[in-house]
């Protein structure tokens, strides 16, 4: 669960554009905005690695402190990565009512893969669900959600109502049997390919159907000379 809240500090962002915001990458910097009920978003810029020190931590609440006002409880509603460096390139934040229950994405987490029977017999696990959308208080959000794994067979799948989740957290999904967690197929066996057939026995294969047709047409020709 969420307590002893991590702080991140941060510093209050006039300068605005995405000139400004790569300078600001450049000096290690991620441009962020908090957004709250009924109040004006407010823009502020941190260092990227304490907001990832924060995140890194998997909590789902924490307190966000722009230099110059009073810490709130806030969590992520959206992060942009570099597509291909995987750097933060701008965070938003939500403040949030500790006294009302919100709904924020968990991490799912595999536990006891090593001992599944089936993998064990060389069957493939594959995570297939890693976030699910819970709702709860802030403060009773999990970190994380583990899946247990330990028992499964090959062709086993393992479906999101099967979770075990903490006392005062609730599963957002339509319908949590059509969610699949984790599969575990039969082992891939390589198909041995097919022998190729040699080029030089179809080719005289084809010289010798062609050779019996112009037999059959000259036979044919001499014929007909014959009658004439």
């Amino acid at each position: 669960m969420a307590k002893g809240r991590e702080t991140l500090k941060a510093a209050p962002r006039s300068d605005f554009g995405s000139r400004t915001s790569r300078r600001l990458r450049r000096e290690g910097l991620v441009p962020g905005v908090v957004y709250s009920g009924g109040s004006e978003a407010s823009a502020f810029q941190v260092a990227e690695r304490d907001v990832r020190n924060v995140l890194g931590e998997g909590a789902a609440l924490f307190d966000l402190e722009i230099e110059g006002g009073k810490a709130v409880p806030v969590v992520v509603k959206e992060q942009q990565l570099h597509p291909v460096r995987g750097s933060l390139q701008h965070i938003d934040l939500q403040e949030v009512r500790l006294d009302e229950a919100i709904q924020a994405e968990v991490a799912i987490e595999l536990e006891g893969a090593e001992t599944a029977p089936g993998v064990k017999g060389g069957g493939v696990l594959e995570h297939v669900t890693r976030e699910v959308t819970v709702e709860a208080l802030p403060t009773e959000i999990p970190d994380r959600i583990v899946a247990d794994v330990s028992e499964m067979e090959i062709n086993d799948t393992l479906q999101l109502s099967t979770l075990v989740v903490p006392e005062g957290v609730t599963l957002v999904a339509d319908d949590p049997d059509e969610v699949t967690i984790a599969t575990l197929s039969p082992p891939r066996v390589e198909e041995e390919p097919e022998p190729a057939v040699e080029e030089e026995t179809e080719l005289i294969g084809e010289d010798g159907e062609a050779a019996a047709e112009d037999g059959d047409s000259g036979d044919g020709d001499s014929g007909d000379s014959g009658g004439e």
